[in-house]
């Protein structure tokens, strides 16, 4: 998820850098000022108050939405989920077809909400709400850059589209419905171009709950070909063989 984060940030920053000749326009010189300083800020607190500047200054810039997510994926990097959720939530006002934002609020919602929360059902169902019309929105979603190629754009959408299996397969988990997280787990794997190795811990996770430990070893097993792991996700790894081990009753070299 961090990956794919830093790709928005950084995507973003490459049509900022096209700003002035891509539609819409911005309206002035200054204008383009404010939207490159966005583009040119060195943290997400620096990219969040360029976004603030922008719209406290040009209110009626058509970059309004693209700003906002901006924003929400600043704060999502800096782990501020009741930022994101703000952020998320303006740039769908402004956009109602934003399915990045859509992606963000049901992952985020999903990955947060616990077994016993007295709101479970309320907040896994806006998950599962942003999440599928992520995917609705998706099926006809113009290109975001003209530039990216037909194949490019297809590769584009298939990850957007692994993101929401992956919060629908979240909600699944906390419900302990582990037939349907290991469906939508293995989906979202299937479809990223490079799967996200947190998901496969997840799956694998989900396997074990299922008595399913050789499953949940091949899952694992992939990974090794996965180079720069997060530590965190690397010991969850290491932890889920462990657990798969003890359910085979036999030791594994």
């Amino acid at each position: 998820m961090l990956t794919k984060l830093i790709l928005r940030i950084a995507a973003t920053a490459t049509l900022l850098a096209s700003v002035a000749m891509a539609q819409p326009k911005p309206k002035s010189q200054k204008e383009v000022d404010a939207l490159m300083a966005i583009q040119s800020a060195v943290d997400p607190d620096a990219r969040i108050a360029a976004v603030e500047n922008l719209l406290t200054r040009f209110a009626d810039t058509e970059y309004k939405s693209f700003a906002l997510f901006v924003a929400a994926a600043s704060a999502q990097q800096k782990n501020d989920f009741e930022k994101m959720v703000v952020y998320s939530e303006r740039t769908l006002e402004a956009d109602p077809k934003n399915f990045q934002a859509m992606l963000m609020l049901a992952g985020g919602i999903a990955q947060r909400t616990r077994e016993f929360d007295l709101d479970r059902e309320e907040k896994l169902g806006r998950a599962e709400k942003f999440a599928k019309q992520a995917l609705e929105v998706l099926k006809t979603a113009p290109k975001p850059n003209p530039q990216l190629t037909d194949e490019q754009w297809a590769a584009g959408k298939k990850d957007s589209e692994s993101e929401a299996h992956t919060a629908l397969g979240q909600a699944a988990m906390v419900r302990k419905k582990f037939d349907v997280a290991a469906a939508e787990f293995k989906l979202a794997i299937d479809l990223a171009a490079a799967p996200d190795p947190a998901t496969m811990v997840r799956l694998a996770n989900v396997y074990n709950q299922m008595n399913k430990p050789d499953d949940a070893i091949a899952v694992l097993d992939k990974m090794n070909a996965i180079t720069d792991l997060h530590p965190a996700v690397k010991s969850a790894a290491t932890g889920e063989r462990a657990t798969s081990v003890k359910l085979k009753g036999t030791a594994k070299p």
